[in-house]
């Protein structure tokens, strides 16, 4: 445990960061906060997510064309999952089961089956498909688009698309409220943040952001990461290198975080105590203190940063 810092994990986790141009993952003990490995794995990789029992770890190596699996604990690389033409990003089944990706050049979302290693559905989606959410019953997939500035709405029993809502330019990434009943979905250009109602499929709040002396070109919302208690949002604003922390029950914003440039993707450790984010541009990782909200460390890791995952040791 490091001594003196605050906000220390109370647990053992570990973070796995896909770096996008050197081809590689970093892999960091949330308790010394350092880089204990680096990984090289497939080309361009972006999304990575954990397996359910924390054993394996999923990359989408985009260049590749394929999704490779890790084993968590040698870091080996066990096999490869057919993932379509460019995978981008994806989601885990509530019960680990399946894999949903976004196939950027064919404007498809993949769904495979990971015990068979086989894709058992394709559904055409908007132009440039991108981020993915699974709603917390597991019964409603959402895509982003971003060239065709929509979310779509899947129905996982018979996987076709029940409803598009239309949001601002270049929709990156959504994520579900705990209780499934708002998606929150974030638009890089539009410069705002939407908040759908999953059961009217309508917008019930757009969010803007405003920074003192930085350009508004420049606060372009990108991850988000939703509290499991529900009181907080917080979104990754891209090239303004700011964290926005938004109250969920006033949508208003509350802080802005500095972190290192171009912050991308975010993620939780299980605990919810630390969120640990991607900062392309200064190839670091920051770690925010969720309860004091404070950026308390910066953790050099490979060549532009993309995606971040974490579980437990």
């Amino acid at each position: 445990m490091l001594a003196g810092v605050a906000g220390a994990p109370a647990s053992a986790y570990t973070a796995y960061v896909t770096n996008e141009k050197d081809n590689t993952v970093s892999v960091i003990d949330t308790v010394t906060q350092k880089v204990v490995k680096t990984v090289p794995v497939g080309r361009r990789p972006r999304g990575i997510v954990v397996s359910k029992d924390g054993k394996e770890v999923y990359v989408c190596t985009s260049d590749d064309d394929r999704i490779e699996v890790l084993d968590a604990k040698t870091l080996e690389s066990l096999r490869t999952l057919p993932s379509g033409p460019d995978p981008e990003t994806f989601a885990l089944s509530n019960d680990g089961k399946l894999l949903f990706v976004s196939n950027e050049d064919d404007n498809m979302v993949t769904v495979i089956d990971i015990a068979k290693n086989a894709s058992i559905a394709e559904v055409p989606v908007g132009v440039e498909p991108e981020g993915e959410a699974i709603s917390p019953d597991g019964t409603v997939l959402v895509n982003t688009s971003e060239t065709t500035n929509m979310a779509t709405f899947i129905d996982t029993a018979t996987w076709k698309v029940v409803a598009n809502v239309l949001v601002e330019s270049r929709p990156r990434i959504a994520v579900f409220s705990a209780d499934g009943k708002f998606l929150w979905v974030s638009s890089e250009v539009g410069g705002k943040v939407n908040v759908i109602d999953v059961a009217t499929h309508q917008i019930v709040k757009k969010i803007s952001f405003a920074i003192p002396a930085i350009n508004a070109d420049a606060i372009q919302p990108v991850g988000i990461r939703l509290t499991a208690d529900g009181t907080k949002a917080f979104v990754a604003l891209g090239p303004a290198n700011r964290v926005a922390v938004v109250d969920t029950k006033t949508y208003e914003v509350q802080k802005y975080l500095l972190v290192g440039q171009r912050v991308w993707q975010m993620a939780f450790t299980p605990d919810q105590k630390q969120l640990y984010t991607t900062n392309g541009v200064t190839n670091d990782v920051s770690v925010i203190d969720v309860d004091s909200l404070k950026v308390i460390k910066s953790i050099t890791v490979g060549a532009y940063p993309w995606g971040v995952s974490i579980a437990p040791n």
